[in-house]
């Protein structure tokens, strides 16, 4: 009897193999609660409470904008996690654009966060992580900052191999980190708590006294602690790799950002009882300086809590980064390479690999910092547009089929938040950069007519994705029904 398949040729089993390729649906609820609140739990809490404090003038007032923040963070989150039961891929604000609003904006969102935004949070996120790491072998000492550059190109390095590997692999890393910066977290809060029953209530009085308002204050306030609040919308990116997306991404998000939210304001309270505003607003890294005045030589913990946070949060980003770029090339928006997926580990590792090469560029300036908060408002620009989006199908397409639904008001409200944190900071502080991040944003329109427009492919390019292919072992994968 004659074996058809010994009859097929390399190149006819290759198609066979990788005709129905796609990403498995591994995140769970609780992978998709450690994604969100993992993401979301990074260097912020522990290291800059004191700006939001800066700008407001008063603990009572920061505790507001501190809970504000996670009130609208909740609130976004529920309107992605609508648009994330009726359009059910991958992608978070660029498929939700690109389906809702159109190919141009959509194309920009993806220029912009894939070349800049994501790389620089990444690499920004890692050298926190270093930083941290290096300073125990150099106590006495100022950090080289080579040696810093290297911890962090190498943390970026480990997170690539992770999460090229294996997804499973990748957010069981997510869920120990999540679980072990949550324990140092409880453990600011529990010698918080200790502090005020001691009678440590200075926080509790006076509290709004020498607050600042003003339309530009309170908006530059809510971008610092919205920054610690980034990555309440990553579940959306990976919605075709989540199992019974229709439950567990609203339900994902009703646990994750209260949790978070909760945690956020109740180390916030510690921090004013162990210090005075004064205290607080002189030191550059909070939590420290919580742990020298309230663990002394136990200091150490904290230090090791940040460190493990980072790693976690830098992760997260990486995670959901690399599905953006996977997504975007997989519409025609980026190099088709992007868009394939391991024929054997069923992980998107060329748009993983791409992500690790531009945050490793990202690592050799050292004003990074600058660029996530210059492209910063862009975040909530795109925010504002996808959010219109949805307004727009819940006004036309009512009749759309939706799992789960949010009523009207919640994403009106959301995009007037939006309006407003895109124009506080130019307002309140106008700079000629913000010119520059609107022409480089705008910049992407010359690459967008050749290329995606007119679909301008030179040959080179096909024969460059055919060795990569061959060299990576990838194939195009399908999207997740």
């Amino acid at each position: 009897m004659i074996n058809k398949e010994n009859m097929l040729s390399d190149d006819e089993k290759v198609t066979q193999k990788t005709e129905n390729l796609h990403l498995r649906r591994e995140i769970g609820l609780v992978s998709a609660v450690s994604l969100i609140a993992g993401t979301m739990i990074g260097s912020g809490i522990f290291m800059s409470p004191q700006w939001v404090l800066y700008y407001v003038g008063s603990p009572g007032a920061s505790l507001l904008i501190w809970a504000a923040c996670g009130l609208l963070a909740i609130l976004g989150a529920l309107s992605y996690a609508e648009l994330g039961t009726v359009i059910k891929e991958s992608g978070g604000e660029y498929i939700y654009i690109l389906r809702n609003i159109g190919s141009l904006p959509a194309f920009l969102l993806a220029f912009t966060s894939v070349m800049v935004v994501r790389p620089a949070s990444i690499a920004g996120i890692s050298l926190s992580f270093a930083e941290y790491v290096v300073a125990s072998f150099y106590q006495d000492c100022p950090m080289p900052q080579v040696v810093v550059k290297c911890t962090a190109a190498a943390c970026v390095m480990v997170l690539a191999i992770i999460n090229c590997l294996n997804v499973r692999l990748a957010t069981s890393i997510m869920n120990i980190f999540t679980a072990a910066k949550i324990l140092v977290l409880l453990v600011i809060i529990a010698g918080g708590m200790v502090l005020l029953a001691k009678g440590n209530t200075q926080v509790l009085q006076n509290s709004f006294e020498n607050t600042v308002t003003g339309f530009g204050p309170i908006g530059v306030a809510f971008y610092q602690g919205l920054w610690s609040y980034d990555g309440w919308n990553n579940l959306n990116s990976v919605t075709e790799e989540l199992k019974n997306p229709e439950v567990n991404l609203p339900r994902a998000v009703m646990i994750a950002i209260p949790l978070v939210t909760c945690i956020y304001l109740l180390a916030n309270i510690s921090y004013f009882a162990a210090m005075t505003p004064s205290e607080l607003l002189s030191t550059d890294a909070v939590a420290i300086s919580w742990g020298i005045k309230v663990l002394g030589t136990w200091t150490w913990i904290i230090s090791l809590g940040v460190a493990l946070s980072t790693f976690g949060s830098a992760n997260g980003t990486f995670f959901s980064g690399g599905r953006v770029c996977y997504v975007a090339a997989r519409e025609g928006h980026l190099p088709d390479i992007l868009s394939m997926a391991h024929v054997n580990r069923l992980t998107p590792s060329p748009a993983l690999i791409f992500t690790t090469f531009i945050s490793l560029i990202m690592i050799i300036p050292s004003d990074f910092s600058s660029i996530v908060n210059l492209f910063s408002f862009t975040a909530w620009l795109f925010y504002g547009i996808t959010i219109s989006g949805l307004l727009y199908i819940k006004i036309k397409k009512p009749d759309i089929p939706r799992p789960y639904k949010v009523p009207i008001i919640i994403p009106i409200i959301v995009l007037i938040a939006s309006v407003y944190l895109v124009l506080a900071p130019i307002i309140f502080s106008p700079q000629l950069e913000y010119l520059y991040v609107a022409i480089f944003i705008l910049s992407g329109t010359i690459l967008y007519i050749p290329v995606v427009r007119y679909k301008w492919s030179p040959k080179a390019f096909r024969s460059i994705t055919l060795h990569l292919q061959l060299l990576l072992e990838v194939a195009p994968a399908d999207k997740n029904q």
